[in-house]
């Protein structure tokens, strides 16, 4: 093991922690397919799709009404117990879902009300995380104490479809989510019993929110990074909803199947965040032009559906690609934003991104009801497509516009050359307003 990882994992905290959040991050892996699944089975006939789309919005999108109303109360707590009480009531919201399946009373508004109840704090439970290790590591332990959580979502987005496709077919879905409830009721028990320095949460997240979008709203590159990425991620939303259909309806097949999509475009985007050294010697606004759009031509293989896979192929390649862009998204805020700003930037950047998606599932969702998922799939990759020639022309002239018509400055005219200035003396300035003897 490198040198940075034996210290990390020499820590004890770290040690009896970080297996705790890996099986929260593989239960929620195995949510992406059995909440989908069971708002199919759940929906009326003509409604599974818009059942499906707002079950996924609701699984994330009240987390950032969460974050925004209850940081008033939620950021005087420390970072412990931001992720001890997300945990809990994660694990007892999600926990009623089969308690009502076995009483008979779990309908699709009962579902979605504690899907969406779930996660209302759950902005504040991931920041909690990140900011638990903070009084605890040195600065380079931080960073790879990153490093290995990101790897654990990664590595939960390949594992965690793939085991609920096979659960599936076993048991129902509802019971999936038992067990996601069960890892986040480990979680909670485990973060609660390790006794921990009492650090609060890194300032107050709706405070930080309002200050970073005026920061975004004076700084036009970063404004069109933050509408370009919402839109991408918009675009993907519907995908979430139409992908379930697409395999049961189109190709025949069951959750299996399903899994086997999501752990492909898992693998093609760990892929593609190791290859990360090849696209950092590239521009980095031509690079995420270019991921958008490869993320894009891997969604048109949809079209075909007598057979999964050239599709399969396409999707591994949309992973492969979309792997690199968030950490060259924050690699572009870093570059332009103010450095004592960054935090807030960054605050007002997940805030305003997290409802893309799922408002994205939510009108795929919809549509799925009127349309086909082969349309809805292939549309969303034709969106991501028209997203780079549409950024082009926008940065070109903007480009131009800062180029050629910057305003003039005050009290010179526009056009006119600047007049030199005149040479100074080296003599001080009582002595250059006295008088001169004229010389012979």
């Amino acid at each position: 093991m490198p040198g940075p990882y034996r210290s990390l994992f020499a820590d004890r905290t770290f040690r009896r922690l970080m297996p705790v959040f890996a099986l929260s991050d593989l239960g929620d892996g195995m949510t992406v397919v059995a909440i989908a699944w069971l708002a199919f089975a759940l929906g009326p006939d003509g409604g599974q799709g818009a059942l499906a789309g707002v079950a996924v919005a609701a699984y994330v999108l009240p987390g950032a009404l969460g974050a925004l109303v209850l940081g008033r109360w939620m950021r005087r707590l420390p970072a412990q117990s931001l992720l001890v009480t997300d945990s809990a009531l994660r694990a007892v919201l999600l926990g009623a879902v089969p308690v009502a399946h076995a009483a008979g009373v779990l309908t699709p508004a009962v579902y979605v009300g504690l899907l969406g109840a779930s996660s209302l704090l759950h902005a504040w439970g991931k920041a909690g995380k990140h900011a638990l290790f903070a009084p605890l590591l040195s600065d380079n332990q931080r960073l790879t104490a990153n490093s290995v959580l990101s790897t654990s979502l990664w590595s939960a987005m390949i594992a965690g479809p793939a085991l609920a496709g096979l659960l599936v077919g076993v048991v129902s879905p509802v019971w999936i989510i038992g067990l996601d409830a069960a890892t986040f009721a480990v979680l909670a028990f485990q973060t609660g019993r390790i006794n921990l320095p009492c650090s609060p949460t890194s300032g107050p997240v709706a405070s930080d929110t309002r200050q970073g979008l005026s920061i975004l709203r004076r700084q036009p590159e970063l404004l069109g990074l933050l509408v370009v990425t919402w839109v991408f991620n918009l675009a993907f939303g519907p995908v979430k909803v139409a992908l379930p259909l697409f395999v049961s309806d189109n190709l025949d097949a069951g959750a299996g199947l399903l899994g086997a999509y999501w752990a492909a475009f898992g693998i093609g985007a760990v892929v593609g965040a190791l290859a990360l050294g090849t696209a950092r010697q590239l521009p980095l606004w031509p690079a995420m032009l270019g991921i958008i759009a490869g993320h894009g031509v891997g969604m048109l293989p949809f079209a075909i559906t007598h057979t999964a896979v050239p599709s399969l192929i396409g999707f591994v390649f949309a992973g492969l690609v979309y792997g690199p862009y968030s950490a060259l998204s924050f690699t572009l805020i870093q570059d332009r934003a103010p450095a004592d700003s960054l935090t807030t930037v960054l605050a007002a950047r997940n805030a305003v991104l997290l409802t893309a998606s799922p408002l994205g599932a939510a009108l795929g969702g919809f549509l799925l009801d009127r349309t086909s998922a082969p349309a809805i799939l292939v549309g969303c990759g034709a969106l991501m497509i028209l997203i780079v020639p549409t950024s082009t022309v926008a940065l070109k002239l903007y480009g131009n516009h800062r180029r050629w018509h910057q305003p003039p400055r005050p009290g010179r005219p526009s056009g006119r050359p600047r007049p030199r200035p005149r040479p100074q003396s080296n003599r001080p300035a009582a002595a250059r307003h006295q008088p001169q003897p004229r010389r012979r």
